[in-house]
């Protein structure tokens, strides 16, 4: 994967917005660094076998190079949100040590962070863990910026809307704001008391205020939203609306699609650093000031990539105390395994990984049905204890479980769309059935074949018996035989489904594509459950051994496959040798 450096862009220009009142005429070079979707990747060591990872560690230690050799006080540093979900660490702050003070502002106030654009997934998280992560971060300096979250009460923003900071003898202006589309991936409850409104209905007018009110020299949007295409047509995907057509700002801060990309233009520049700790986004902004005002500006991006065996030493044995305490926490055995769990089978037909998952949530009364995806892209867990690091595993993300009224043929639908998005129509013996490309993943990581669509969005259904014809086109490829007890599958009949708060609340798409109205979705729920993970660790409370008859149980999960056999099987193996090698 290759990512070039932009060239260096330099105009002569006459600002029209008013500058610091004070700002000496002379040049200036401020450096920005910016970190986004980290997903609390905080330790530089797995918890299983001390493998060094890429982490908070190791961007540390490229943030403090840039410091040594900038100085500290020319460099400015932005995160641009979802940093309280993915790994254990965040967890064991979040619900488990709820006493001692949070890890993630500590870290934030060590690494010296300017300001912190807040994210959908540190929203997941609920008003009891980022309320008080907030409390910490406000005494550490550096609160989470959302203007666009707007309390009901009074309209005013939940978060703060900028923070001022000076940096390179600059005045600087960090504006924020969260994904505006909160309420199309989680349940109201974790949101209660704000609503999100679309970036680029407001940025204009924030920017305009903040400039009148603070006269900055430099302002910053710092967003925790993907770059998209730019046209204003996808909602969680405006930085480069903002980008294309937002006057007076100079730096766009950007994330959430996981997507390394830097771009400069005549007057402004975007960094948006990817995610997971494997890139540091890094610029300079030079400005010549004559008479009191910005007579020109020059822009410099690009990626600095992170290497796991650079960690910041110092950093390291400044949490290691923290970092023993999550090890500890998550290698305790929650119960015993059976068989032998690959997640990356569950794309090629019924497997033991998804099986798991659907037979958890058929437990949950009055579920008849469960759509369920897979939600690790390639993991593994060998047959032996199970501990409760490999729940990350089986279940990364804090899903709660829904249970909701569907008929038969929405049900029949949902498949249809579910599948469409996953394969292909084979024709051709060189067809391929899952629908991949020759195209690198900067979200995932891989490199060569991936996935064109995101693979947490390939559903399947559990209480029914149904195949899935790959050389038929999307609308006839579903054939539903029975319910999994036996009985006929009615399609005009109401049934109980299992599906996750984020497919309940719209994501994905896949249940209005299927008919069923996201923004009613309460008319049609009838229960509600906790986090999915919590429920898989609450049935090992009550039968720790996992076998693959009690999971696998056909009366219970039904059966599905691809069709014809003989056909999908070879086309399948071929498709899965592009995407992880042999098996």
């Amino acid at each position: 994967m290759k990512y070039l450096r932009l060239a260096s862009v330099v105009v002569a220009m006459f600002m029209s917005f008013a500058c610091s009142r004070n700002l000496k005429d002379g040049d200036y070079t401020l450096t920005v660094l910016s970190t986004n979707d980290v997903h609390s990747t905080w330790f530089d060591s797995t918890y299983i076998g001390g493998r060094q990872k890429k982490s908070l560690f190791a961007m540390n230690y490229y943030i403090d190079s840039v410091r040594r050799a900038d100085g500290f006080d020319n460099v400015l540093l932005i995160d641009a949100g979802d940093c309280l979900q993915g790994d254990n660490a965040a967890y064991y702050y979040n619900y488990v040590d709820t006493l001692s003070p949070h890890l993630f502002p500590r870290l934030i106030e060590y690494m010296r962070y300017d300001a912190i654009a807040m994210g959908n997934h540190d929203i997941e998280t609920g008003h009891p863990v980022y309320d008080r992560v907030q409390k910490q971060l406000v005494k550490a300096g550096s609160p989470f910026l959302a203007g666009n979250a707007i309390r009901n009460d009074n309209g005013r923003p939940y978060f703060p809307l900028y923070k001022m900071v000076k940096k390179a003898g600059l005045r600087i202006a960090i504006i924020g704001y969260n994904n505006a589309n909160i309420a199309g991936w989680l349940s109201e409850d974790v949101w209660s008391g704000m609503h999100f409104v679309s970036i680029a209905s407001i940025i204009q007018k924030d920017v305009d205020y903040v400039r009148e009110k603070e006269h900055p020299d430099v302002v910053v949007a710092a967003m925790h939203s993907a770059c998209g295409r730019g046209d204003g047509s996808v909602l969680e995907a405006e930085a480069l609306d903002a980008f294309n057509h937002v006057k007076g700002v100079d730096w766009v801060i950007c994330g959430h699609d996981h997507r390394p990309y830097v771009e400069t233009r005549d007057s402004s520049a975007l960094l948006n650093s990817g995610s997971h700790s494997r890139f540091v986004g890094h610029g300079k902004m030079h400005l010549k000031v004559e008479g009191g005002k910005i007579k020109e500006k020059s822009f410099q991006t690009d990626l600095i990539p992170v290497k796991a065996e650079k960690a910041d030493t110092a950093m390291r044995a400044a949490f290691r105390k923290e970092f023993e305490a999550v090890r500890d926490f998550t290698l305790r055995q929650v119960g015993q395994l059976n068989l032998p769990i690959v997640t990356k089978d569950s794309y090629a037909g019924m497997s033991s990984y998804m099986n798991l998952i659907h037979s958890v949530c058929l437990e949950c009364s009055p579920a008849e049905l469960s759509i369920a995806a897979p939600l690790t892209y390639n993991g593994s867990i060998s047959e032996g204890p199970l501990v409760f690091n490999d729940l990350f595993t089986i279940y990364p993300f804090e899903n709660q479980l829904y249970v909701i009224e569907m008929t038969g043929a929405e049900v029949k639908k949902y498949l249809e769309v579910s599948y469409d998005h996953w394969i292909n129509t084979v024709s051709k013996p060189d067809d391929h059935i899952l629908k991949i490309s020759s195209h690198d993943d900067p979200r995932t990581g891989q490199l060569g074949w991936s996935f064109i669509n995101r693979a947490y969005n390939f559903d399947s259904v559990a209480g029914l018996n149904y195949t899935v014809d790959v050389t038929k086109p999307f609308g006839d490829r579903i054939q539903i035989s029975s319910m999994s007890s036996g009985e006929d599958f009615d399609e005009s009949r109401s049934f109980k489904v299992a599906v996750t708060s984020y497919r309940a609340s719209g994501g994905g798409d896949l249940l209005d594509l299927a008919g069923v109205d996201t923004d009613e979705i309460e008319k049609r729920t009838v229960a509600r459950y906790p986090e999915i993970r919590n429920l898989i660790h609450q049935r090992l409370e009550k039968d720790p051994t996992i076998d693959p008859e009690e999971i696998s149980d056909p009366s219970l999960i039904g059966s599905w496959k691809f069709v014809p056999e003989k056909l999908a099987a070879e086309h399948l193996e071929a498709d899965m040798q592009l995407l992880f090698g042999k098996r």
